[in-house]
């Protein structure tokens, strides 16, 4: 095996071992690796890393983040050997903005569970029903609700327990007995629909599968068109994502009004979203210009300054 390539799979091996996935970073990794064995390239360097960046058309964004994936092997070659150069950081910056979130409302969800009610088979009717209610009540990650197992539904606990999140990560979440009431009349109505199952999830598509990115993405555009919450171009767009926006939103905008020490309990929203880094939550205090209002506010009340 070539040793850059031998090197590379140390190198994965090593990351996933912490909890990253890796699945699109690995893939471009090989591309990369391919790259310089047909260059005939031993040892890495910013010419090559560049060759290899730009070899496709592609956004800022997709050439950044092919930079990344050269710049961060480089920098693992470079402990081994430190004849290896290390792309700098200024090639290929990844950008800083963050794109802003489109804020559900409650008569939003309400519309788009309505929505949901008019597909077609029944049981993909109550299936989108149901995952949209959870998402909302949770804010849990879509790719977390849709890998819900039966069993992961503590009916007398009311917990849900989400097994390898993102990064590997395990948590449990407290429901609220009318969303677990929800998930009880779900269960109910998915078994009487579909008393034969080819799998253990707790949603479940019409043909008793496990549900994936590619039915869902595609009915909830559908969905958003049909509630009539479609936004302008240009504007924050109705996503699947974005009800973990809202309930973060909503829940510290819930603190804040309540005059709750919102610095205090922000561990615990943290802990609740599954973040692995606290930055990804206080994010949320500039999400929305209500939120960030009442946080203004509060700044004022403390230093004295009229509100």
């Amino acid at each position: 095996m070539n040793e850059l390539r031998r090197h590379s799979e140390d190198y994965l091996g090593l990351r996933r071992a912490l909890g990253y996935k890796l699945v699109g970073e690995g893939q471009l990794l090989a591309s990369f690796v391919t790259f310089c064995e047909q260059a005939g390239v031993s040892r890495l360097g910013t010419e090559v890393a560049i060759a290899w960046t730009t070899a496709v058309a592609g956004s800022a964004a997709y050439l950044a983040r092919r930079m990344r994936v050269a710049r961060c092997f480089a920098r693992y070659l470079h402990s081994l050997d430190l004849s290896t150069e290390v792309p700098p950081a200024e090639l290929f910056p990844a950008g800083k903005h963050r794109p802003v979130p489109y804020i559900y409302s409650n008569d939003d969800v309400l519309a788009l569970m309505a929505a949901a009610r008019t597909l077609k088979p029944s049981l993909r009717a109550v299936t989108f029903e149901s995952l949209i209610g959870l998402l909302a009540a949770t804010g849990m990650r879509v790719s977390e609700a849709m890998a819900l197992e039966r069993e992961d539904v503590d009916w007398t606990a009311a917990l849900l327990t989400v097994r390898n999140s993102k990064y590997g990560k395990f948590r449990e979440l407290l429901v609220h007995p009318s969303t677990l009431e929800a998930l009880r009349a779900y269960s109910a109505e998915r078994d009487r629909l579909r008393p034969s199952r080819r799998a253990p999830s707790l949603f479940i598509s019409s043909r008793g599968t496990q549900l994936c990115h590619e039915t869902v993405q595609p009915t909830f555009r559908q969905l958003v068109r049909q509630a009539g919450i479609e936004q302008p171009s240009g504007s924050p767009q109705p996503r699947v994502h974005g009800f973990r926006h809202s309930f973060a939103v909503d829940t510290l905008l819930g603190w804040y009004r309540d005059g709750a020490d919102v610095q205090a309990r922000l561990p615990l929203l943290s802990t609740f979203l599954g973040h692995v880094h606290p930055g990804s939550t206080y994010w949320y205090l500039s999400a929305a210009p209500e939120l960030l209002n009442l946080v203004v506010a509060r700044l004022d009340a403390v230093d004295g300054t009229p509100v």
